[in-house]
């Protein structure tokens, strides 16, 4: 039973985990697969999860990831890097991303098989941000195409598609501004101290000089001046006596630090009876029965935890989709996904008829049983046979009071999603609203995603402040409403075009979009609200993620998920796309390829409606089923 039972991935695991620690050189080095983004510790490595089904995506993205986390293990020296890191944002971007690159470089020079790995998850990274699809530079970060430059020059690799893209398009600015600087590159690739004199001077070249902050290296020569001179003035011999020196000099410090602190009592004496006597005025001035009001707590940014932060709200947006892109615009967008429905209009359609035959048949028929007269209940004929003591059952048809509805579809617009799983959700939330409407059901298609990747205007002004320690959620928020519920769908049909926008796509902070979506369906007036929440995955911020501990987004979706599940004003449900989204929510269902996200949500939908619990049970993709 057990071997049955054996996920058939695990070998494959355990083997590039132990390959993983060799090439890191640490044996006690813990390697661990996860949902969550790749990344590494001092002592632990987390890789990118491999499914049951090995696919080859799967496997070469986690043998990469592997390789280029084992390599800046073994060749990456953290306080060197912490000594020479600039202090601007940009500075600091475009200086890690040339460790990575050297590390990257040096590893290939050694290993030289880790490169062609390495190239397949540079490849996913850059189709995943749709890099291939920029067109000018500003699109492009600066810091990124610094750093896959330095690894071509470094290695002589070509590289892949998308990467190869945003290198080429800055590439000519780099170079006129710090060519002369790269030409000692493959010269101190093994000194990393070298190499971070050398990015601090590209940075410099690249007119971010301002952003560099102190040079460390006179920093470190000033300290040890000083240190210097205080050694030597302790080992110079005091011919009167140290004790007695320290002692007369206490001595006649003495008095003037006592009439200093004297004054300085007396002074704070004077200021508190002046502020009582200030508070008593106040006091005897205000009228009688009349207290003095305190201000009122701030409100918790969150209803599911009042532990959860957010660094500023400020930049954070609520936008219809019809102001994020013009007329023209979006008529462009939706004719391009109309060319994405077509192949699969017909097995689309024909779910969306089983839907609404089977929504019309709940909203005008019904049984009663158990009666007394009506038509005989023959599938209650069995109990007579067993007991002939027990009287016959009868049924009637009737009509039924179908309770109004409304539905929410709130889509995960993530950069992950880019591609087809964003195109198969903007159909199927299409053909789910017309089919819908047409049973009378209202419907709402709201996205969730960020205003900028790695953190924006929100980030900026934390870095202005100092970085304060764990300031919480450190992104702007894209909110965005594709169609209200009370809108027709003829006049919101061209907004599901925008999902198909360059440059939309980014992050995904899931706990704060579901309770956004949340707060506006209980305001609604329906008697019945579902709410279906389709995602490819767990929240994923890195501005955020990178000053919080690891879990701080995923704690917030499971208190939210929690908290709608206990009031019980809104039905939720989810799909995941490609990922398992049942350790989040109670109710849903984890398809692996987005063709099938269709017949799950219509199927979903209808188990919903289906008033005979066996029938639910039988149709919901709850966690032990799926």
């Amino acid at each position: 039973m057990s071997q049955q039972n054996d996920n058939p991935a695990d070998p494959f695991k355990k083997a590039l985990a132990e390959a993983t620690k060799v090439m890191a050189n640490d044996a006690e080095l813990s390697v661990t697969y996860s949902v969550d983004p790749p990344g590494a510790t001092a002592e632990t490595i987390r890789l990118p999860q491999v499914s049951r089904r090995m696919t080859r995506e799967e496997v070469l993205l986690a043998r990469g990831t592997a390789d280029a986390l084992a390599l800046r293990h073994k060749f990456h020296d953290a306080p060197t890097h912490a000594r020479y890191a600039p202090d601007g944002q940009m500075a600091r971007d475009l200086y890690e991303a040339m460790e990575v690159a050297r590390v990257e470089a040096v590893g290939a020079e050694y290993m030289p098989g880790t490169a062609s790995n390495i190239d397949v998850k540079i490849a996913n990274e850059a189709m995943r941000k749709g890099y291939d699809q920029i067109k000018e530079p500003t699109e492009a970060p600066l810091a990124t195409a610094a750093g896959y430059l330095i690894r071509h020059l470094a290695t002589g690799r070509a590289l892949p598609k998308g990467a190869d893209n945003v290198m080429e398009l800055w590439r000519g600015f780099i170079e006129e501004r710090a060519g002369g600087t790269l030409e000692n590159l493959t010269d101190i690739l093994n000194d990393q101290q070298a190499f971070s004199k050398f990015a601090r001077q590209v940075i410099d070249d690249l007119g971010y000089g301002d952003q560099l902050g102190d040079d460390p290296d006179d920093i470190f020569d000033e300290d040890d001046d000083d240190s210097d001179g205080a050694a030597e003035e302790e080992q110079e011999p005091d011919s009167t006596g140290s004790d007695d020196s320290d002692d007369q000099d206490e001595a006649e410090a003495t008095p003037e630090q006592t009439q200093e602190d004297q004054q300085d009592a007396s002074q704070a004496s004077v200021s508190m009876d002046d502020m009582a006597d200030s508070e008593m005025g106040e006091e005897a001035e205000m009228p009688e029965g009349e207290s003095p009001l305190e201000p009122p707590a701030p409100q918790p940014i969150s209803d599911a935890d009042p532990n959860y932060e957010v660094w500023q709200t400020e930049h954070d947006e609520e936008i219809r989709a019809e102001d994020l892109a013009e007329p023209a615009e979006l008529e462009r967008l939706r004719a391009y996904l109309d060319q994405q429905l077509e192949p699969l209009k017909g097995a689309v359609s024909r779910l969306a008829n089983k839907l609404q035959r089977r929504l019309q048949a709940q909203q005008n028929r019904s049984w009663e049983f158990d009666l007394e007269e009506g038509m005989l209940d023959a599938g209650r004929l069995a109990r007579v046979i067993a007991n002939p003591t027990t009287p016959l059952s009868f049924k009637i048809e009737k009509d039924t009071e179908f309770r109004d509805t409304c539905v929410t579809l709130l889509l995960d617009n993530s950069g992950s999603m880019r591609g087809r799983p964003i195109s198969i959700a903007a159909i199927c939330a299409d053909v789910l609203a017309r089919t819908l409407e047409r049973c009378q059901v209202k419907t709402e298609i709201l996205g969730f995603t960020t205003r900028a990747w790695k953190g924006g205007l929100c980030r900026e002004e934390w870095l202005a402040q100092g970085r304060p320690q764990q300031p919480g959620r450190l992104n702007d928020l894209r909110h965005i409403i594709y169609k209200s519920a009370d809108a027709p769908w003829r006049r919101a049909r061209p907004n599901l075009g925008l999902m198909m926008k360059e440059g939309l796509l980014k992050e995904n902070i899931d706990g704060e979009a579901l309770e956004w979506a949340h707060r506006r369906m209980v305001g609604r007036p329906e008697s019945r609200k579902i709410l279906m929440v389709i995602s490819d995955g767990a929240p994923v911020d890195d501005s955020t993620l990178s000053v919080n501990p690891a879990n701080y987004l995923e704690k917030h979706l499971r208190d939210v998920i929690a908290m709608v599940e206990k009031r019980k004003a809104v039905e939720l449900i989810a799909i995941g796309i490609g990922h398992d989204v049942t350790r989040y929510y109670d109710r849903a269902v984890t398809i692996t390829d987005v063709e099938q996200l269709a017949g799950a949500m219509t199927e979903q939908l209808a188990s919903l409606f289906d008033t005979d619990p066996r029938a639910r049970a039988k149709l919901l993709g709850l966690k032990k089923a799926s």
